[in-house]
């Protein structure tokens, strides 16, 4: 099944049309239909529009894996905005420059999450002037918090509606075009600068469709989303999905693996995308038996290396139908990707063959190349960054290293950036080594990252003191906690006199690899 939509909106009132009263959402106790679904939406953008949202303007998305995220997301594209996802765990300040880079008009911000006020944690990172801009703020509830004048509750959204009709909110999602900005995705640079990756509503609904045809959903499935919205994998391989196909939607806020496998008998879920890590915590999980996981029957994995031995035991002990691998970026989000049919040697050991809508080739120095009528349209505010990118001929230039079998199947074998994966994460480390330069007694840093047993790769800082002061672990621990994501903060640290570079200046890393301290 290919889709013949183009728009979020579009995908979205086909849906209740055709699914209508059957699930769309099973969040918790919170179930929404198709058609309850495209209400609350409809309302939502009424909302948007009533609080002067044109069509082009940025609205930031700060909040987990929630039905409001969904709604916040879908009403924004329905008002004929662009959304700015910003990750759960960024720090006030790392949102702010989100914020402010993209020009946001409005925000959808959690309250109180995992002990973290972040519209507090926002306005404490802020100088006077940097949120002039946002003129709106909804507060998504997750814990009890008290009513603020600064900010427009959930509940109040339907209130604000009523001054803008129905018919107006409709012309502005018909009015949404297949080539118009749909979403500004933001990813780390090995310059330590994070780019903005633009996408057009036809290149988000695409990749989806391409994604669920690759994995075979339709109606009768749920897919649980453990995989963060503010990230492609649950936004463009979650969301999108199941707005094309008619899947149920189950979303997760926090990774618990009691929680999930409760979930997973509860909502009778079908579909499990996810990180090696998670499958493999649900195998290990001791009273899993407990739980009835019959209803499991494709799971999707990547972002580390995929052992045979997992997808083998995903099959035999869960009794999966397929596990499927896959290989994307930001910036095209899915590349390749396995089938249903493929064996387990396959499914472990490459990253599938491309898929619809784009081609793969490797370059010079064994790079994986990329065209395809999916890949983003260029970086935020970057024609430098994105000509180096993306060249004449259309090719993405990806920084991977890899080779293509005779069936066109892909194994990725090298990284030439240095960017690790931590627990499904990407990890630049030049972000972190910019931020160490920060710190007052070090005079230069390097992380890598080293292979874990449970996160696939963590860091490792080597730092090196300014002349006359002394640093050490703890101190850079506390640094990168308090200006870092959690993700990216490393894992240890080495003091070390000098860092080791070859004759043009450049530090070796892979002589750090080699480190067996």
């Amino acid at each position: 099944m290919t889709t013949d939509v183009k728009t979020t909106p579009a995908a979205l009132t086909r849906a209740a049309r055709e699914f209508g009263d059957a699930v769309a959402i099973a969040d918790g106790d919170v179930r929404i239909t198709w058609s309850d679904l495209l209400d609350q939406v409809r309302t939502t953008a009424r909302a948007l529009i009533a609080r002067g949202v044109d069509a082009g303007d940025r609205i930031a998305i700060w909040a987990p894996n929630t039905h409001h995220w969904v709604v916040a997301a879908l009403a924004s594209h329905y008002a004929g905005a662009v959304i700015v996802p910003i990750n759960t765990r960024y720090t006030g300040s790392e949102a702010l420059d989100l914020v402010v880079r993209t020009g946001a008009k409005a925000l959808f911000v959690v309250g109180p999450f995992l002990k973290t006020d972040r519209w507090t944690e926002l306005q404490k990172a802020a100088d006077d002037g940097d949120l002039d801009a946002v003129h709106t703020v909804v507060r998504i509830p997750f814990d009890p918090a008290e009513r603020s004048d600064s900010v427009v509750e959930w509940d109040d959204l339907t209130t604000l509606a009523e001054s803008v009709p129905a018919e107006q909110a409709d012309a502005r999602a018909d009015a949404v075009g297949p080539d118009d900005l749909a979403d500004i995705l933001f990813t780390s640079g090995t310059t330590g600068k994070s780019k903005g990756v633009m996408t057009a509503h036809r290149q988000t609904v695409g990749i989806a469709d391409a994604w669920a045809t690759c994995a075979e959903v339709t109606e009768a499935d749920s897919e649980l989303l453990i995989n963060p919205f503010f990230h492609t994998f649950g936004y463009k391989a979650g969301i999108m999905v199941c707005v094309l196909r008619g899947a149920t939607i189950v979303p997760m806020a926090v990774f618990d693996v009691p929680a999930v496998t409760a979930r997973i008998a509860e909502a009778r879920v079908s579909i499990l995308p996810g990180a090696p890590t998670i499958h493999q915590s649900i195998l290990d999980f001791p009273t899993r038996d407990d739980y009835d996981l019959s209803s499991l029957r494709i799971a999707v994995t990547g972002a580390a290396a995929v052992p045979v031995t997992l997808v083998e035991r995903l099959q035999s002990e869960l009794g999966y139908d397929a596990v499927l691998t896959a290989y994307g970026q930001t910036e095209a989000v899915v590349v390749t990707m396995c089938r249903t049919d493929d064996d387990p040697v396959t499914v472990s050991t490459t990253s599938g063959r491309a898929i619809p809508g784009m081609e793969v080739r490797i370059g010079d120095h064994g790079e994986i190349l990329v065209r395809g009528e999916n890949v983003m349209l260029g970086y935020l505010d970057d024609p430098e960054a994105t000509a180096k990118t993306i060249d004449t001929d259309g090719w993405l230039h990806t920084g991977d290293v890899g080779v293509l079998d005779d069936r066109g199947y892909l194994d990725i074998t090298d990284r030439l950036k240095d960017m690790y994966i931590s627990n499904g994460f990407n990890v630049y480390p030049a972000e972190i080594e910019n931020t160490l330069a920060r710190l007052d007694s070090v005079a230069e840093s390097a992380v890598i990252g080293v292979p874990d047993e449970r996160a696939g790769e963590v860091g490792r800082a080597y730092v090196v003191a300014k002349p006359g002061r002394t640093v050490d672990e703890q101190e850079v621990l506390a640094f990168c906690k308090e200006h870092l994501a959690n993700f990216k903060i490393p894992r240890s640290v080495r003091v070390v006199d000098s860092l080791p570079r070859n004759p043009s200046g450049k530090v070796l890393k892979n002589e750090l690899r080699e480190d067996k301290s």
